[in-house]
């Protein structure tokens, strides 16, 4: 089964993606995962990344289909795969489409992680990191002993630039423009899912579950 995952951003479609290949051995791609990993390896698909990264420029869309062909060529994703951070847009969903006719295959789910902007930007707003560890905290939902350092290392916390409420307000704003209109496209082909993401980790993932299982709407 190939399933796509989207919705916008803080909604936790990387935490359950995470989850659908450890409990389910359901392969997952996350394109930045991918980017990162082909420029460390130096691939000649990762150098052609790194030098658009290195101009300041978005990596192509061809660049990153290659490198989701690449994967499900290399037999690791023979019985199916989870992407999440891919399609972004109605052109890239229109050229994964295309790759994967090419390889007789298809997108069989595309599951809509749904969470009204006012609770995404209280969700992300609140979240602090460790300058240190990376640990993660939450001003509501995982508070630190100390507002400003970390349980773990006792160094200092910090609110991230993209955790900001006007920048998250911003990457909202370029969701609803862009990736929305997937709703509509996957929609159409009968294939779109959606729940309720504002629900616990366990929950969603079992909503999850029940939205990958052949027949559900």
């Amino acid at each position: 089964m190939i399933v796509v995952l989207f919705g916008p951003p803080g909604s936790g479609k990387g935490t359950q993606a995470k989850k659908l290949w450890s409990e389910k051995q359901i392969h997952h791609l996350s394109t930045g995962d991918m980017l990162r990993s082909a420029i460390q390896n130096g691939t000649p698909l990762g150098q052609a990344a790194k030098s658009f990264m290195d101009q300041g420029s978005l990596v192509p869309d061809d660049v990153v289909i290659d490198l989701i062909a690449e994967k499900t060529d290399s037999g690791i994703c023979k019985d199916g795969f989870v992407l999440d951070g891919f399609p972004r847009n109605i052109l890239q969903a229109h050229a994964l489409d295309l790759m994967l006719k090419k390889r007789g295959r298809s997108v069989d789910r595309a599951v809509l992680f749904e969470v009204p902007d006012e609770d995404l930007i209280r969700r992300l707003s609140g979240r602090r990191t460790c300058v240190s560890c990376g640990a993660m905290f939450h001003l509501d939902h995982v508070p630190s002993k100390s507002a400003s350092a970390c349980d773990q290392c006792g160094k200092a916390l910090i609110q991230r630039e993209d955790d900001r409420a006007d920048v998250i307000q911003k990457r909202l704003a370029i969701y609803h423009q862009q990736t929305e209109p997937l709703v509509a496209f996957y929609r159409q082909q009968d294939k779109l899912r959606s729940l309720d993401a504002r629900k616990s980790p366990e929950e969603v993932a079992v909503a999850l579950s029940e939205a990958l299982c052949t027949g559900k709407k």
